[in-house]
């Protein structure tokens, strides 16, 4: 049976499960639900997918999280860091919304499945600690205020292109608010502020982001906040805005054209290569060709943005009481027609305009069409060369999103009582991952605020997230036709609600206070992910790089101090607490392992010793903390040993564990120093060579006997001395 249960972890649950437990979990999984639904949407968003792939993403992956994990509470389904690494990852490759995009999210959710599923089932969960939390806070701290500023434009209802740097769109953003701002989004967005706050205030059990959700959703359809027309370029009175519509289509002609040319050039440079022709003429001719194409792209690209904004800044008036409506520029709206109250702007994406279908906004943007039923089932389609591209971003999505969900656990684990193994966490995030793939999924982790509705509602075990995916298999089929009117906005203030309990500025105060360079390193990573942005790897990538140059600073000059007797009757870094020092024997503490990258300083620290102190006899290595011994450091002990010999000096060791003196004894340099010089502790080391070093000494009281302090006189010798 334990074996069955450490392959199907479920199957634990049911162990004394009653009735009633059931009714708690059927009650908690309904409560996460209501939760689950619009915020799954809102994230789907954020990670630059239709909202309805937030639902599909809601569906399989929080039931299999469940039945192959560890936890029993936790929440699994889409997070707001994981939405925009997704996004942050795909964004380079298509665009957003389009097919390839989906495709590619739905890849990449299976690659982070594989990478988490492979580390939990060879146990190398500990590989999460390359991700120090240090680096996390800063990190999260950034992703927060990125994932913040990113739901603007759908605050104010307007509309710009995404710019190399994330603070350039949010300026861009700014600027197109301050003349364009979309007042019934943004008073919409407004009350489902206000609601969420004020019910959160009143009750945490109450179920706020859905009654802002409903509330909302009423609004929006009641008062026809939705205004989208369709109609053919003859409508639109305006030669000039026509003339720049015509403009932007051939420019993107252009481009499509320069890529293309771009692929069959770069095709080409690679037959040439392939075949042995580096240097010959007529590839450095189709060098120079892809060279001014990628110049010419950059500058289409460039050109295709700022047409787009033009576009866009056109403001229409359409005349009342017309079937077929004619649309005129504001400034040019003939004086004889009463307009309908409404302003209208195009609708331009990232495509050609079709001249014979051309849609114009006179409301504000809803979540729209959501296709009824359950996605169809199949497996992503793999391209290697695209996974190759995917990989980096891959891995640090499943460590970051495995870390978050690892946090959560842990900390409802310390609640309950449950036993949690992060190892099988892995398992079941990367199964929950895998098998959403199939179900078009994007990549998943644990949600903070979910799983904490969840712990509070009183689930018992897994199975109320098997409820939570039940309820939204009800969604999908019967329900999606009421999210239709449910504004963008709202969906924007559900995300930022949501990523304010990210912000967690104590957490770089507290780094600091640990160390100052934890605290650097938060604050260095903070810094980089908000200046990098959308580029969000290279901010954490910083960060671990950092992190790791640390560690292996730390490991080429581990801590030593020279000890001497404290009042307290221990021995203490004589420097830290001005303890005087023994003339003829010093006690030398080194914490840290003794490896390849260090092995000079210990070596460089005990010769310092020996020149400073004329009379020195003895050298006692304390070295409880020296936890690896490689064979670098054992070469330099064996020629260090050699070398104190020789000048007449002797060395003991205290302290040693099993795994060094295994190392010393399979090398044969324990029998060549003796066992006689190794010791338990520092106190039997002393005790047992004071009175050899101490030989014909003429001094009266040894600091390392009784504690003297630096620059006090030595009286007497203790009588049992």
């Amino acid at each position: 049976m334990a074996l069955l249960t450490s392959f199907l972890p479920f199957l634990g649950w049911f162990k004394k499960y009653t009735l009633s437990d059931l009714r708690v979990d059927l009650i908690s999984g309904l409560t996460v639900a209501l939760v689950l639904v619009p915020q799954s949407m809102a994230y789907a968003q954020l990670a630059g997918l239709p909202a309805y792939y937030g639902l599909y993403a809601s569906f399989l992956p929080p039931m299999i999280a469940s039945l192959f994990g560890s936890s029993r509470q936790l929440a699994t389904g889409p997070v707001a860091v994981v939405s925009l690494m997704t996004a942050t990852a795909l964004e380079p490759l298509a665009t957003a919304g389009s097919e390839s995009f989906i495709a590619y999210a739905i890849l990449l959710a299976l690659m982070v499945g594989v990478f988490q599923f492979a580390l939990g089932v060879f146990r190398l969960g500990l590989v999460v600690n390359f991700l120090s939390h240090p680096v996390v806070n800063g990190f999260t701290n950034a992703a927060a205020i990125i994932i913040a500023s990113s739901q603007l434009s759908k605050l104010f209802g307007v509309y710009v292109d995404k710019a190399e740097h994330h603070y350039e769109t949010i300026y861009n953003v700014i600027r197109e608010a301050v003349t364009y701002t979309h007042l019934p989004t943004l008073g919409l967005a407004f009350l489902a502020f206000a609601i969420m706050i004020i019910l959160r205030r009143i009750n945490r059990r109450i179920p706020n982001v859905l009654v802002a959700v409903i509330a909302t959703t009423l609004i929006s359809w009641a008062t026809g906040f939705h205004k989208d027309h369709d109609t053919d370029i003859s409508h639109l009175v305006a030669p000039r805005v026509l003339e720049r519509i015509q403009m932007y289509n051939n420019i993107l002609d252009d481009f499509s054209a320069k890529s293309e040319e771009n692929v069959l050039v770069g095709t080409e440079i690679q037959k040439l290569k392939d075949a042995g022709g580096p240097g010959s003429a007529e590839l450095v001719a189709l060098e120079g060709r892809r060279t001014l194409l990628d110049i010419e792209i950059l500058g289409l690209k460039e050109l295709t943005s700022l047409s787009r904004q033009e576009i866009r800044s056109f403001q229409f008036r359409a005349a009342a009481g017309e079937t077929d409506l004619r649309f005129y520029p504001i400034e040019s709206f003939p004086r004889n027609l009463e307009n309908d109250g409404l302003v209208w702007r195009l609708k331009v994406e990232n495509k050609k305009m079709d001249m014979n279908n051309i849609t114009l906004r006179g409301g504000g943007a809803v979540v729209g069409h959501i296709p009824e039923g359950l996605p169809s089932f199949k497996v992503p389609t793999v391209d290697f060369n695209l996974l190759l591209t995917l990989l980096p971003m891959a891995m640090i999505i499943s460590l970051l999103g495995f870390m978050e969900a690892i946090s959560i656990a842990k900390a409802m684990a310390s609640k309950t009582g449950h036993r949690l193994d992060p190892n099988q966490e892995l398992i079941g995030q990367g199964l929950a991952n895998m098998i959403g793939a199939a179900g078009q999924s994007y990549a998943v982790s644990g949600s903070f605020s979910r799983s904490a509705v969840n712990l509070q509602a009183g689930a018992v075990t897994g199975l109320s997230n098997v409820f939570s995916s039940a309820i939204v298999v009800l969604t999908l089929l019967f329900f999606t036709p009421l999210l239709y009117f449910l504004p963008q906005a709202v969906l924007a203030a559900i995300i930022m609600m949501a990523v304010f309990g990210l912000i967690n500025i104590r957490g770089f105060i507290h780094a600091w206070n640990a160390q100052w360079y934890d605290g650097l390193i938060s604050v260095l990573t903070f810094v980089c992910t908000l200046a990098f942005a959308p580029h969000l790897d290279r901010g954490i990538m910083i960060g671990v790089g950092l992190s790791i140059m640390l560690h292996l600073l730390r490991d080429m000059k581990p801590s030593i101090a020279m000890l001497a007797k404290h009042p307290d009757g221990t021995y203490r870094n004589r420097h830290r607490f001005g303890l005087a020092s023994c003339r003829h024997i010093a006690v030398v503490r080194y914490q840290g392992s003794l490896i390849f990258a260090n092995v000079n300083y210990l070596e460089e620290t005990i010769l310092e010793q020996v020149a400073s102190k004329p009379e020195l006899k003895h050298i006692i290595i304390v070295g409880n903390g020296i936890n690896e011994l490689d064979a670098s450091g054992e070469e330099m002990l064996s020629a260090l040993v050699n070398q104190l010999w020789e000048a007449g000096y002797d060395l003991s060791f205290s302290g040693l564990n099993d795994q060094v003196i295994d190392v010393l004894r399979r090398t044969d340099l324990l029998d060549r120093i003796g066992e006689d010089h190794f010791y338990r502790d520092v106190t039997r080391a002393i005790d047992s060579i004071w009175d050899e070093a101490h030989k014909d000494s003429d001094e009266i009281q040894c600091p390392i006997i009784v504690p003297v302090k630096e620059g006090e006189s030595n009286i007497s010798l203790p009588p049992e001395y």
